[in-house]
């Protein structure tokens, strides 16, 4: 049981907060009135709660995706953010909206599925061909490409006169999701199930190739699985929600500070955190200008780079802890046989 206190926690703290933001707008809604039904309980099903529904997706689904990312690729760094994922699911949304004009909003999620897992593919074949794996160099290959992505989508927007039409997928926002307009998103619930399914499958691959094929398990098959798994959740959320960056580099690694690095033990933690952190980072953006709204891509910006650079000082510190304790044992003989 104890080791369940923390999921236990997160969700009694996702619950409480995902009633709050229900009540929290430009209008005011009221217990009473919503018994009562009439404009305020069309409001709540129409526009309030299909928001909440979209936040919690959005906010699991990019960090397991994020957590299988990293997972698979062996570095703490790789998001769906730092993997170009995200700039392929845009550069196929507008290829979708030249070639096909009249597209349904489902025929751009085809198209957005496909490059995304394209373009996470061939990041991880240029990561696989780097002789120096560096920590750093990793993401840094896949914000190159990702540029190389935004460049050329770019590019045919201004071409095709489509950069109005793309520019609400470039910023993420929460304030057009309406009923019978954002159920894409509702893919990330299977997706997140299965990956749960293939959780130590994906820790194997983890290891290296070498240890996949030792314990039988297929690296190949297993790697882009977990990659289009990956890049089909956060295809699902760019049509809908637009660019939604570093909820997958960041929820991952804080969650990992504290359940360690297996994901089976991390995944459900890591999905209730990210819906619970998205969730309040929205609420802030509906109240820090109320009655205005701020994008949930800006503040996940702000906050989060705030959370991440509080995080690579305290890794930072451990580290140096971590090799000063070491080198007191080998001068006090504390590491002889």
């Amino acid at each position: 049981m104890r080791k369940y206190r923390s999921t236990l926690l997160l969700a009694l703290l996702l619950l409480a907060v995902s009633a709050l933001s229900l009540f929290v707008g430009v209008i005011a809604l009221s217990p009473s009135e919503l018994l009562r039904g009439g404009e305020q309980a069309e409001i709540l099903l129409i526009s309030r709660l299909p928001r909440l529904l979209a936040i919690l997706c959005t906010g699991a689904g990019m960090s397991v995706a994020g957590l299988i990312m990293q997972q698979l690729c062996r570095n703490k760094f790789v998001s769906p953010t730092t993997g170009a994922t995200i700039s392929s699911a845009q550069f196929g949304i507008l290829l979708a909206l030249v070639y096909m004009p009249q597209s349904t909003i489902w025929s751009r999620a085809v198209f957005s599925a496909v490059c995304a897992v394209l373009g996470t593919w061939v990041f991880v074949c240029f990561v696989q061909h780097i002789p120096f794996r560096d920590p750093v160099m990793v993401p840094l290959v896949g914000i190159m490409f990702g540029n190389v992505i935004g460049g050329i989508t770019n590019y045919i927007a201004y071409r095709y006169e489509m950069t109005q039409a793309l520019s609400s997928w470039l910023t993420g926002s929460f304030s057009t999701v309406l009923r019978g307009r954002y159920e894409i998103v509702w893919l990330a619930v299977p997706l997140v199930v299965l990956a749960f399914f293939f959780a130590n499958h994906f820790n194997i691959v983890g290891m290296g190739r070498d240890f996949s094929k030792n314990l039988g398990v297929n690296y190949n098959l297993i790697l882009f699985l977990g990659l289009t798994i990956a890049a089909m959740i956060t295809a699902g959320i760019v049509v809908i929600v637009g660019s939604v960056s570093y909820i997958g580099l960041i929820v991952p690694n804080l969650v990992a500070m504290f359940k360690g690095d297996k994901i089976r033990g991390t995944l459900a933690d890591t999905a209730l955190f990210g819906a619970l952190f998205v969730l309040i980072c929205d609420l802030l953006g509906r109240i820090v200008i109320k009655p205005y709204e701020l994008p949930i891509e800006l503040i996940i910006g702000v906050v989060g780079s705030a959370l991440f650079v509080g995080m690579l000082i305290h890794r930072l510190n451990h580290g140096q802890k971590a090799v000063r304790f070491r080198k007191y044992r080998r001068q006090t003989g504390g590491e002889r046989l």
